[in-house]
């Protein structure tokens, strides 16, 4: 697999939004794309590029990357990453926007119907973000903090596909 794909897909899943309380959202299928992602001062491939790459592995290397993402719920959408949020998540606030075994933590900072501050720390990012809430099919977050140990950035947006999880069943 590409040393990048390695390195930039598990910090985008990593620093997707850890949202923590019952929402207005939408149940079903999500897409959230990152971008703007810098680690280092380096600017990181959005997920279009990285989606580029995946496009260009080999078939087994891209179908292991698939399977392993689909363990966790997972899978590559034609923008971004997709994933399930049932009604039953939503409204007992369990949103799984990160693999439960990542040992990933988080923290509400401060909460109002259209933004959430938060706090995360991960085994190998921890740092503080924001979730804006557009409507019942559109979020955005902005993160900072570090991964690796170095500086790290990123903006993703997040929108609902469809009602349908059964294309993301495991």
């Amino acid at each position: 697999m590409h040393p990048l794909l390695r390195s930039v897909l598990p910090l985008t899943l990593c620093l997707s939004p850890a949202l923590a309380s019952a929402l207005d959202i939408l149940p079903g299928v999500w897409e959230v794309s990152s971008h703007n992602m810098q680690v280092g001062g380096q600017a990181m491939p959005g997920m279009q590029e990285m989606l580029a790459q995946l496009q260009n592995l080999p078939p087994e290397q891209r179908q292991m990357m698939e399977g392993m993402l689909a363990k966790q719920g997972v899978k590559l959408g034609a923008g971004g990453v997709q994933m399930c949020l049932t009604a039953e998540q939503i409204e007992a606030q369990e949103i799984p926007l990160h693999d439960p075994r990542s040992g990933c933590s988080n923290e509400i900072l401060e909460r109002s119907a259209t933004l959430w501050k938060f706090r995360f720390n991960c085994p190998d990012a921890q740092g503080e973000g924001e979730t804006r809430f557009l409507n019942d099919k559109e979020f955005t977050t902005r993160v900072k903090g570090t991964y690796n140990g170095q500086p790290s950035s990123m903006e993703s947006t997040a929108r609902w596909i469809g009602a349908d999880c059964a294309t993301l069943q495991r």
